[in-house]
């Protein structure tokens, strides 16, 4: 008997436009158009008869306003309390997806730190290369682009540094954008002039390239001007901006330089912490959202416990005396600041605090209209709601084949307990690994456009109290530390061996390869190659629609469960069918968490929902525990734009159809994925006047 499940709650559309705060800046990193992608393998969240409920790190949550395929990412829950909560204080695992997409707030929590730092003889690594010879991908030419569009970038760039530095223009190092009032009314009428002057352009324009590179301006421009007004998690009317801007994480990930020069820039960075923090005085009303504020005190203290204990560590090949005194100095004082603004926005803002987080019903649409999303919330949400019903039945319908008897969440721990040993875990990961990359191309899936590979390495020791498993790719124009990682944090030997199974439950073989597949092949990581390969403008390598990266990563799970992953179609056994099923059981798991995401996202910032009844959403349609249904609850109040997973994905979906109408015997899913991973990222809009010939068509996105 199939099991039933609780119908989502009515939707109403009774608009709340709460949100507050005055004018913004270009947020680096995630307050600009591409966030910090996060992701990990995943762990047994979900409500289970007798288990005591998960936990996620405070704060952190799993993605932005707009994602980057080549950015890090990791997310997660902790498992059992009861088992690990001794041993494992701070240990938590990202669920990938910032499930996937990291606050840049949590900079140094998360990313900050998943590095090649360390010297290679601490790190295991796993890859078809050898280990410790740092390899430069290739680039295929970037063609000049419109100039209007060029002369736009110049300036978007410089002023948003620390985004610069993360794509690998290094001549931004140490350089942070300038968060007083100020510079961010000089910005704010910087886009509001440069919009006019695209909209006035976009008529004249004759070529398609062109039209859609306006396009694409336009649509950064729109979605930054968006922040500026307030409600997102890069808006200076935001409290967890602050400590955010402060990026350490590109000087520490990667050996793109002598350890001298990134820790010289890095210093530069810190110095300016001060400056920093007197703007968010100056910036913040007195009265802000209270999941804002209470997510900004963690993360600023979460910066002050990393300047006091893990950069020291992080930073301890270097030699030169008179730039080690200058860091430690600076860190000091950098220290003091984070905890002066924790301590600030405990005593002044977290008392005054409102639980009015929405955007607003036409704010909303303004978000969507910028990536060319012209459908009403209402619909959006109606198709959610229909699709998170069929996906529930998937997952029961799964579960029943693989045991009748047993409830549905029951059967989804079993399947978890199926998980390498502790000391087979890089080895089995990089063979997994292996093996989707191998599915892809034999399959003819996708085109893989580059024989580098991921490399599988344990996270480095000073970055494992924050992180689970996490995916790490260099920016598109990084030249020289352009080494890719895929960090898995192992068991340490002095836990009992339950607190070791238990760990390793999260890494059971079938969400991981799920996660994988999002991350690597043919997912993040493909698409990062793909835009390295391909002759592309420099706005096309920096432009990533959210909805199209995302939606890419997530489609992808799917379609390489549906085109036979794990199966072996020569055995016709049980055990085999059973395997089977458990990989469609876990992909439909993720499926429910993004689904819920979409439904959650509009209910909070058009409807009615409080930050309670968005909890409970998650607790009885995707079956969370408490205390990780909240997270994804507060996540949204600063990330509405997380929907983009299964929106995304849903328009990849429409597209894939109408293509093959189009094509006929002539389509292949080689063909398809090829033409859509060539284009780089662009609104999803854009991409159907690409593949698809007849303009009718065009507007259909979903």
């Amino acid at each position: 008997m199939t099991p039933k499940f609780p119908d989502p709650p009515a939707f109403s559309m009774s608009s709340r436009n709460m949100a507050t705060g005055p004018v913004p800046p270009p947020g680096d990193g995630e307050g600009t158009l591409h966030g910090g992608t996060s992701r990990g393998a995943a762990s047994p969240r979900r409500r289970i008869q007798g288990s005591p409920p998960p936990e996620r790190v405070p704060g952190c949550r799993q993605a932005t306003t707009a994602t980057s395929p080549w950015r890090m990412h990791c997310t997660g829950v902790r498992p059992s309390v009861s088992l690990l909560q001794h041993v494992l204080r701070g240990r938590v695992f990202f669920r990938r997806d910032r499930s996937t997409r990291i606050p840049s707030g949590c900079w140094l929590l998360l990313c900050l730190l998943l590095s090649g730092c360390m010297n290679s003889s601490e790190k295991k690594t796993r890859s078809d290369e050898p280990a410790a010879a740092p390899h430069v991908l290739p680039s295929a030419a970037t063609p000049p682009g419109h100039p209007a569009v060029e002369s736009f970038l110049d300036r978007y760039l410089a002023a948003r540094p620390g985004f610069a530095v993360s794509l690998g223009l290094h001549q931004f190092d140490g350089k942070i954008s300038d968060w007083s009032p100020a510079g961010i009314r000089a910005e704010k009428r910087a886009l509001e002039q440069e919009q006019r002057r695209f909209e006035a352009l976009l008529p004249a324009l004759k070529t398609v390239a062109a039209r859609h590179e306006v396009e694409m301006a336009l649509s950064m421009i729109r979605l930054d001007l968006l922040r500026l007004d307030g409600g997102f998690e890069g808006s200076p009317s935001n409290p967890m901006a602050y400590a955010a801007a402060l990026d350490l994480n590109v000087y520490l990930k990667r050996n793109y330089a002598p350890l001298e020069q990134r820790v010289h820039a890095l210093t530069l960075v810190l110095e300016q912490a001060p400056d920093v923090f007197r703007s968010a005085r100056a910036h913040l009303e007195e009265s802000l959202p209270k999941p804002h504020v209470e997510t900004a005190i963690q993360n600023a203290r979460g910066g002050a416990e990393f300047i006091a204990r893990d950069l020291p560590l992080a930073t301890e090949g270097l030699r030169d005396p008179k730039l080690k005194t200058r860091l430690r100095e600076t860190a000091r004082l950098a220290l003091a600041e984070f905890n002066r603004y924790a301590d600030w926005l405990e005593a002044t803002r977290l008392p005054k605090a409102h639980q009015h987080f929405a955007l607003g019903r036409a704010r909303f649409v303004r978000m969507l209209q910028a990536d060319l999303i012209d459908l009403p919330p209402e619909r959006i949400l109606e198709m959610g709601r229909q699709a998170l019903a069929a996906e529930q039945r998937v997952f029961a319908d799964t579960a029943r084949k693989l045991d009748p008897t047993t409830p549905p969440i029951k059967v989804y721990q079993t399947i978890q307990t199926n998980h390498p040993t502790a000391d087979m875990l890089i080895e089995e990961t990089h063979k997994n690994l292996e093996a989707i990359r191998s599915f892809v191309i034999e399959r003819q899936l996708a085109t893989i456009p580059s024989e580098f590979r991921v490399q599988v390495a344990e996270t480095p020791r000073y970055a494992r109290a924050t992180s689970f498993a996490s995916m790490d790719t260099p920016g598109p124009f990084e030249s020289k530390g352009s080494e890719a990682y895929y960090y898995i944090t192992p068991v340490e030997p002095e836990w009992t061996p339950a607190q070791q199974a238990e760990w390793l439950t999260a890494f059971n073989r079938y969400t991981t390869d799920v996660v994988s597949i999002h991350e690597a092949y043919p997912g993040h990581y493909t698409q990062f190659l793909w835009v390295n390969a391909t002759p592309m403008t420099r706005l096309r390598k920096v432009y990533v629609s959210y909805p199209f990266a995302e939606g890419w990563a997530h489609y992808a799970e799917q379609m390489v469960i549906d085109e036979g992953f794990g199966q072996d179609p020569k055995k016709k056994d049980r055990e085999s069918e059973r395997r089977a099923l458990s990989y469609r059981l876990a992909q439909s798991g993720e499926a429910l968490l993004r689904l819920c995401r979409l439904c959650v996202s509009i209910e909070m910032h058009c409807g009615t929902f409080s930050l309670d009844e968005a909890a409970r959403f998650f607790e009885t349609q995707a079956f969370y525990e408490p205390k990780p249904a909240r997270q994804e609850a507060i996540r949204g109040t600063f990330d509405p734009g997380y929907l983009y997973y299964t929106l995304g994905k849903l328009q990849l979906l429409k597209l894939r159809r109408d293509y093959e109408q189009q094509e006929g015997k002539e389509f292949s899913l080689l063909k398809f994925h090829n033409a859509v991973l060539a284009a780089g990222s662009p609104p999803i809009r854009l991409l159907r006047e690409t593949l698809l010939k007849d303009p009718a068509l065009w507007p259909e996105t979903l």
